[in-house]
This record gives structure tokens, sequence and C-alpha cells, in this order.
């Protein structure tokens, strides 16, 4: 039998925490940030995030923002670069993913636009040919048909265009069976 556990009211724990929230003073913030900046790339998305939860009022984040910008802590068009390079190579995602996750995080279109520009097209083709053969590998399947279905699915998943999946899985399994239903 497993133990039930005792949720409490989100307001009892607040009050119970050991933790106090971490505000912080506008120099406190800037100096917290621009050591963050220095090891990894940050959006301006990113850093209103962190100095809300800080506790910062809105005119304070605005002025460290912009100071962090101004002395080039903080880029958008470096981080999307920085963003869509790391996924592509690393994560394998493709250009649907990659841009919806810019978008989440507040980076305007045309930036978006310019740093998914500079990726390889047939780079990221075969880099999902190389996922989907490795996902073919291992999934469970009866017929061509499913293994197909599969495949598809898992390669929109990882954000790549319909037509680019269909070609690759479709070169990759055969077109003993076509998938008409998509």
């Amino acid at each position: 039998m497993r133990p039930t556990r005792i949720r409490k009211h989100p307001e009892a724990s607040s009050q119970t925490d050991s933790r106090p929230k971490r505000a912080k003073t506008p120099d406190q913030a800037s100096a917290a940030l621009m050591r963050l900046c220095a090891r990894a790339e940050k959006c301006e998305g990113d850093a209103r995030r962190l100095m809300r939860g800080w506790g910062l009022a809105e005119h304070d984040i605005e002025q460290v923002l912009a100071r962090l910008v101004r002395e080039r802590f903080i880029d958008d068009s470096r981080y999307a670069g920085a963003f869509v390079s790391e996924k592509t190579r690393i994560g394998g995602w493709g250009e649907y993913k990659i841009r919806a996750a810019l978008q989440r995080k507040g980076i305007d279109r045309a930036t978006i636009d310019a740093a998914l520009a500079q990726t390889d097209r047939g780079e990221m083709a075969d880099r999902l040919r190389k996922q989907l053969e490795r996902k073919s590998r291992t999934v469970r399947h009866d017929t061509p048909y499913e293994l197909k279905t599969k495949l598809i699915r898992y390669g929109l998943s990882l954000g790549y265009d319909y037509e680019t999946v269909i070609d690759t899985v479709v070169s990759l399994v055969g077109d003993s069976e076509l998938c008409n239903d998509f």
C-alpha cells in the first residue's frame, strides 16, 4: 500500500517555507545578471522574469535592462543565434519548434527569422534523417504503415515541417503502403 501524501494549502506552505523571498535592489540585480550573462547567453525575457522573481519594480526592471543591453551583456539577436545553433546541433530540433520556443521567450519575429536564416537546411535534413533512422530501430510496429505513422509523428514533434518529414520517412521506410491519411 502506498502512503498518502498530505498536501498543504499553497499559502500555508509559503508561510512555513524556511527560505525568505530573494528580494534584491536594482544594483544587486544588475550585478547578479552581469554574472549570469557572463557565463551564458540570456535574453531580455529571461532577465525580466528573474528580476520580477527578485521583487523589483517595473521601472527598476526597465532601467537595469537598458543598462545591460547598452553594455552588451544582453543581446537578443546574439541569444537567438546561439539558441538556434544549440537546438539544431545538440537538440536536433526543427525550425517550427525553435521558432515557438523563441517566441515564448519574447524574441521578436525579425530577430528569429535572421537567426534561422543562418542555419544550414541540408544539415537540418541530414539530422532529421539520422534521428528518424535511430527511432525506426527502437519503435515497435507490426506493419510498414504503422512504422511510417509513428515516424511521422516523431518527426513533427521535433519541429520539422510536414513535407520534409513525409519525404524523409518515405525514403526510409519505402513506399509499399502509402500514408494517404495524413
